[in-house]
C-alpha cells in the first residue's frame, strides 16, 4: 500500500475495529458488538441509497445528508427509538473521529458529519420498588430447593449492591471478599472494576452457599445454572419474575408490573437516597460515570420534594410578623 495515500475506506473501517477499539481502546465484548451492529445497518442502507457496495465507499460518501438519512431510517422504518437511534449514531461519530485523523482530507466532510446531533428525548419516570414491596420479593424463593436458595442469593445481591445484570452474572466465588469488611468486586461497564459492601445478612447468605456448593471455586460463577454454567439475562429476568408472582399474594399492588432486575437497581438506589446517603456516593455505589446521571433518582423521589415543599411557607398563610427578642429574656437564655 502507498503511504503517501490516504487508506481507504474499507481499511478504516478494519483498523476502527481491529486496532483502535479492541486494542488500543480495550473496550468490551459488548460495545465492538453494538458498534458492529450499527455499521451493518448503516452500511446496508448506504449500499441501497448510494448504489455501492461496503467496500467502493469513500469517506466523502459519508456526508451529513446520507447520516440523517440513515438516522430517519432506523426511526420510520426500522421503528428504533429514540435511545437506539443515538446509540447508532455514536457509532458512526467514534469511527469518523478516528478517520479524521487518518484522512486529513476528508476532514471537511467528516465535520459536517459530525455535526448531526443527538436526539432530545423525554426520560420516563424511574421505577421502584418500596421496602416492603423489595423484603417480599426477596423472601419468595423457598429454601428447601437448590434453585430456591440461590434465586434468594440472587435477589439479595441484586439489592445489595444495585449491580447490572450483567455484573450480577458474570460474578465469580473470587469476587467475593468475606474476611473482614465483607465485599463485593463488580465489573462494569467499560470494564470499569468497584467493590460494593455487603450486609451482614448477605454475606451470611454467601457463606452458608458456598458451604453448601463445596465444589465452587476462585474462578466458578458464585450463581451458576443447574449445568453448572454462569446464569444468563433472561434467566435472570425469568426467576425474578417468578418471585413477583409469589409476593403478589401480599402486596397485590404488584400485579401487572413490569419488575425487572433494572427496576431492583433503580430501587437500591432510593433507597440509598431515601437513606441519606449523598448523591455522589450513590454514583460509585452504583458504578455511574458522572453522578449527573445519578441526579434522576432526586427527581424521581416525590417523597423528599415532599419534605422539601414543608419547609416552605404556603401562600395563603398568615406570615407572622418578625419581633425581636425581649433583651431581658435574651440575657436569661443566653446565661
Amino acid at each position: 500500500m502507498d503511504r503517501s495515500q490516504p487508506p481507504s475506506f474499507a481499511t478504516l473501517v478494519q483498523e476502527f475495529f481491529a486496532q483502535y477499539l479492541v486494542k488500543q481502546r480495550s473496550v468490551s465484548p459488548r460495545t465492538v458488538a453494538a458498534y458492529r451492529d450499527a455499521f451493518g445497518l448503516f452500511l446496508a442502507f448506504a449500499e441501497l441509497r448510494l448504489h455501492k457496495s461496503p467496500t467502493q465507499l469513500t469517506l466523502a460518501d459519508l456526508d451529513s445528508s446520507l447520516v440523517l438519512a440513515f438516522l430517519d431510517h432506523l426511526e420510520r422504518e426500522r421503528h428504533n427509538s429514540v435511545r437506539s437511534r443515538n446509540a447508532r449514531l455514536a457509532a458512526l461519530r467514534s469511527f469518523l473521529k478516528y478517520a479524521a485523523r487518518k484522512d486529513i482530507g476528508a476532514l471537511q466532510i467528516i465535520e459536517q458529519a459530525l455535526s448531526v446531533p443527538m436526539k432530545r428525548f423525554e426520560r420516563p419516570m424511574v421505577g421502584f420498588l418500596s421496602r416492603e414491596q423489595m423484603l417480599a420479593v426477596m423472601d419468595a424463593p423457598g429454601t428447601s430447593t437448590w434453585v430456591g436458595r440461590r434465586d434468594r442469593l440472587l435477589l439479595a445481591l441484586l439489592y445489595n449492591s444495585g449491580a447490572r445484570v450483567s455484573e450480577i452474572i458474570a460474578l465469580r466465588v473470587a469476587d467475593v471478599v468475606l474476611d473482614g469488611a465483607a465485599c463485593v468486586h463488580l465489573r462494569g461497564k467499560g470494564r470499569k472494576q468497584r467493590s460494593v459492601p455487603l450486609w451482614k445478612s448477605t454475606a451470611k447468605m454467601v457463606r452458608t452457599w458456598l458451604k453448601v456448593n463445596e465444589r465452587l471455586r476462585g474462578e466458578d460463577p458464585l450463581l451458576p445454572n443447574r449445568d453448572g454454567k454462569a446464569m444468563t439475562r433472561s434467566n435472570v429476568t425469568q426467576r425474578l419474575h417468578l418471585a413477583v408472582e409469589v409476593a403478589v399474594a401480599t402486596h397485590p399492588e404488584l400485579t401487572g408490573r413490569d419488575v425487572s432486575p433494572h427496576t431492583i437497581r433503580h430501587t437500591t438506589a432510593m433507597h440509598l437516597l431515601q437513606a441519606g446517603v449523598d448523591v455522589n456516593v450513590i454514583a460509585l455505589w452504583l458504578g455511574h460515570e458522572s453522578p449527573s446521571t445519578t441526579h434522576m433518582y432526586v427527581e424521581a423521589d416525590l417523597t423528599m420534594k415532599e419534605r422539601a415543599l414543608g419547609r416552605l411557607q404556603e401562600p395563603d398563610t398568615k406570615l407572622q410578623r418578625y419581633r425581636p427578642p425581649d433583651r431581658l429574656m435574651q440575657f436569661l437564655r443566653a446565661l
